[in-house]
């Protein structure tokens, strides 16, 4: 049986923490799902249609990862697409209370798709999508912080 994980976010844009998170997942799991949602507490910058084609563009060197998107409960999803695993990214001690509700709802819901938790590069343990877009915003250098076509698609959104 082949293990498959999704990997779920908003990814609004994706930047290397993400991708650092995504190909470690890869190396472990037979098949990734990056699984783009919209996160309702937040107002996004990019759609969820453009998200997806930028993540398929920074993955396309991954033949293991495939990009889709989902409405509803992430536990449906990972069974939907036969998914005995969910990937989920930490960044600092302040991610994991949070991932920890989260992961609990989870098991309640379903209790055979299993929580995996990757602690992030080091290098990017204070990188947020959030971050990334302020900077960008204010026309700052962010090619240490995302892919080059991630860059160019923020600088075109901040003209």
């Amino acid at each position: 049986m082949a293990s498959i994980a999704v990997c779920p976010g908003s990814f609004d844009p994706i930047t290397y923490g993400h991708l650092d998170i995504i190909t470690r997942g890869a190396k472990v799991f037979d098949e990734v799902y990056i699984s783009v949602l919209n996160n309702s507490s937040k107002r996004p910058l990019f759609t969820v249609e453009e998200r997806m084609e930028l993540i398929r563009k920074v993955t396309k060197d991954l033949p293991n990862v495939k990009v889709d998107t989902f409405h509803g409960l992430l536990v449906e999803y990972a069974e939907s697409v036969n998914a005995n695993a969910i990937i989920r990214g930490l960044r600092a001690v302040s991610d994991f209370e949070y991932e920890m509700q989260i992961t609990s709802m989870n098991r309640l819901l379903n209790d055979k798709i299993e929580t995996f938790f990757i602690m992030t590069n080091n290098q990017y343990s204070f990188l947020s999508s959030s971050i990334v877009k302020e900077v960008a915003q204010y026309h700052g250098e962010i090619s240490e912080l995302v892919p080059p076509e991630v860059e160019m698609a923020l600088k075109e959104k901040f003209k």
